[in-house]
């Protein structure tokens, strides 16, 4: 799926975006999924619309912004758990990680047209650290994402920092690392941006009249253990490639106990 120049840009650069890892017809059912999946959920009493809080944007500004965000999709539609094993999204995620690839947790996020909320620039690192930083994201595009329409901007090079102080926990220093710091990712429906979760990273509002809807894949090598019990939850730990070489019993909690 990707070729040895890829794999060589995403370990200097910190991030890459495949093409076409997902065709027409499959987009065309995830985005079904996700309309449905965003019914069901307002029909529910856990539905819920957040956006970043902070000074990064006028106060007057931040409260007209809405996101939608829901965690571990995977749980509510057989269709997520095949977005997520698909041969060729696992096949890219073994070239950058190697042959054992775990899935850490999935995310929906759905920015609405001309008022989906922006995320200041931050890494993913502060939110579930890890010993090795392995740990990486790859966030599947179902629409055609744009800067008017909030795509990612990545800072190029930045995982090699190491980890950086964020403004409580949640992201950086928003005057050293303005959105438009970074390089706008530019997507077709069916693409991929596979990312570390040290490289910094950010999007702007959804300025256009255009849905934004991406599905979030966080992965890790199995032998890479967390700093911090964070985002655990009862089905952590699934294989998608390879095996865990770390025999352990998993408890219902999620958490790990050792045999």
């Amino acid at each position: 799926m990707i070729t040895a120049e890829q794999v060589e840009f995403y370990h200097e650069n910190g991030y890459l975006l495949v093409k076409g890892v997902y065709n027409t017809a499959e987009i065309e059912v995830f985005r079904n999924s996700v309309d449905t999946f965003l019914k069901r959920a307002a029909a529910s009493k856990y539905d819920r619309s957040h956006a970043w809080q902070g000074d990064y944007l006028p106060p007057e500004e931040l409260k007209k912004l809405v996101l939608k965000g829901f965690h571990d999709v995977h749980y509510h539609d057989a269709q997520f758990t095949r977005m997520i094993t698909h041969s060729n999204l696992v096949d890219v995620f073994t070239k950058l990680i190697g042959d054992n690839v775990q899935l850490h947790h999935t995310k929906m996020m759905v920015k609405p047209p001309e008022k989906g909320a922006a995320f200041p620039m931050h890494q993913d690192y502060p939110y579930f650290p890890h010993e090795k930083h392995t740990m990486m994201l790859a966030s599947i595009h179902l629409d055609h994402t744009n800067e008017e329409n909030g795509c990612v901007h990545v800072i190029p090079g930045s995982h090699k920092s190491g980890p950086l102080p964020h403004v409580g926990s949640y992201y950086l220093n928003h005057k050293e690392y303005p959105i438009e710091s970074g390089v706008p990712c530019l997507a077709d429906a069916g693409d991929v941006l596979f990312f570390n979760y040290l490289t910094i990273h950010g999007s702007p509002i959804n300025r256009s009249d255009r849905t934004r809807r991406n599905i979030l894949v966080q992965v890790r090598d199995p032998e890479d253990p967390p700093t911090k019990d964070t985002h655990v939850n009862w089905g952590q730990g699934l294989m998608l490639s390879g095996i865990n070489p770390l025999f352990r019993k998993y408890t219902f909690t999620g958490k790990l106990t050792e045999d």
